[in-house]
């Protein structure tokens, strides 16, 4: 396999992505509003309840891990569902490029834009709440964020998946997946106010394990042992399926004529 070749194809989705963070406001808007929005509001929130250094580093850190983690899939998603929008899908198919070119490009951009979203919050949280999130260490911080933007890949593949299957109308699915982590990974509380079988299916959700493992670094004690092993083993499970899924749907999509329906 030509690496070379490879590469040079997997980066006209970066640039492409570049071109929409450049050219549309509103794409900006979503990657630095939203998440200082939710920041400053769930931070005022815990001013407000009177949360002690604890708790308001226990919601801090999950407010961040969600901004990093629909930051970082929403460049894989708008990869696809711009040229659904636009009906110029067909054209990029028509290229040799492949569910492997259209994914790892998206993603890198999406790493730089979580990297940048990461370090801009954790900067705020620790001037206006007192909140120094980069205190747990470099090796912590590495293994955190590269389990979320890992976790990020796996929402955008789906999103790209369903928007072969279903056309625009598959950015429902964004938002429908990151509110279900919302709820069972313990973004805001942790998993154990849940009941029994919600409690279930958050063990089956890698963002659980990355916010355990990194809160214990705040002095919060881990349901589980083994928090990055089953993190990883399970993000890269979710990857590999979602890839799997996405190169069928791209094949339907081609049989069935859905991509010339999506197309002019």
């Amino acid at each position: 396999m030509n690496w070379q070749a490879e590469l040079i194809q997997a980066s006209a989705f970066f640039y492409k992505i570049g071109l929409i963070t450049r050219k549309r406001g509103f794409h900006v808007f979503e990657i630095l509003f939203w998440p200082a929005i939710g920041l400053v509001s769930v931070g005022l929130l815990t001013r407000y309840l009177q949360l002690g250094p604890d708790k308001v580093a226990f919601v801090l850190i999950g407010v961040i891990a969600l901004s990093v983690l629909q930051v970082g899939q929403l460049d894989i998603s708008y990869v696809i569902l711009y040229s659904v929008w636009n009906k110029s899908l067909k054209h990029e198919i028509a290229s040799p490029m492949t569910a492997f070119h259209l994914v790892f490009g998206a993603w890198i951009m999406g790493i730089i834009h979580s990297v940048l979203v990461f370090f801009l919050l954790s900067g705020f949280s620790a001037w206006a709440f007192g909140f120094r999130f980069l205190d747990a260490g470099p090796s912590a911080l590495t293994l955190f964020f590269l389990g979320l933007v890992l976790s990020s890949a796996v929402i955008g593949v789906v999103v790209i998946a369903l928007a072969f299957r279903f056309g625009g109308r598959a950015h429902v699915g964004a938002t429908s997946i990151v509110s279900i982590i919302i709820l069972l990974s313990g973004i805001y509380y942790p998993v154990s106010v849940l009941p029994q079988p919600l409690q279930a299916l958050s063990a089956c959700i890698p963002v659980t394990y990355f916010l355990e493992f990194f809160r214990s670094h705040y002095g919060f004690e881990p349901a589980s042992g083994h928090l990055l092993l089953k993190g990883y083993l399970l993000v890269f499970f979710y990857l590999a399926a979602s890839v799997g899924v996405l190169q069928h749907s791209i094949r339907h999509a081609k049989m069935s004529g859905v991509l010339l329906k999506m197309s002019e």
